[in-house]
């Protein structure tokens, strides 16, 4: 009974001695790498076109998996209406419409092209299409175009496509 006692008195100082728990804690610090860096106040305009375009690609890629597993991909977006009785807005949740970036060519060929809104990004000079044979071709296209996205090879062609949309808007 009295080992128990001690144990319990023994216990309650290592948690409230703070040189103990301030060691410990430094110890568990040390092994991390620590930086001096911060979050940034905002993103850079072509980071956030990137990132955009990144997950419509995710979105394609799943598509096209789940097409070739004959299961179905659905991504849900937030719709706010108007509730008719009440006169109360309401935010519902609904499917969002995603059209295949991919066609057939007309030698039977599976091609996809890279949408960035309403328009088509070349992906070489006159080049806006990836010619695939398979399913699982069309998968690692859209994983390497995804890939390049991410690290900065489409930027210009994403600024193209963003002015010209942005032209669109301005009357």
């Amino acid at each position: 009974m009295q080992k128990e006692v001690d144990q319990i008195q023994r216990s309650k100082t290592n948690c409230l001695c703070p040189l103990k728990n301030k060691e410990k804690a430094m110890s568990t610090l040390s092994n991390l790498k620590l930086v001096g860096t911060k979050k940034p106040t905002h993103m850079p305009a072509i980071v956030v076109r990137r990132h955009k375009l990144a997950k419509k690609l995710w979105e394609q890629i799943q598509m096209a998996k789940s097409q070739m597993d004959g299961t179905p991909f659905v991504v849900t977006k937030f719709k706010t209406i108007k509730d008719k009785e009440t006169g109360l807005r309401k935010q519902v949740e609904m499917p969002k419409r995603l059209k295949p970036w991919w066609f057939q060519s007309e030698q039977g060929k599976v091609c996809v092209s890279v949408k960035y809104g309403s328009w088509t990004i070349e992906l070489a000079k006159g080049k806006p299409s990836v010619e695939v044979a398979s399913g699982e071709e069309l998968v690692k296209a859209l994983t390497a175009i995804k890939q390049a996205v991410e690290a900065g090879e489409l930027d210009s062609q994403i600024e193209i496509a963003s002015a010209s949309l942005r032209s669109g808007f301005k009357r």
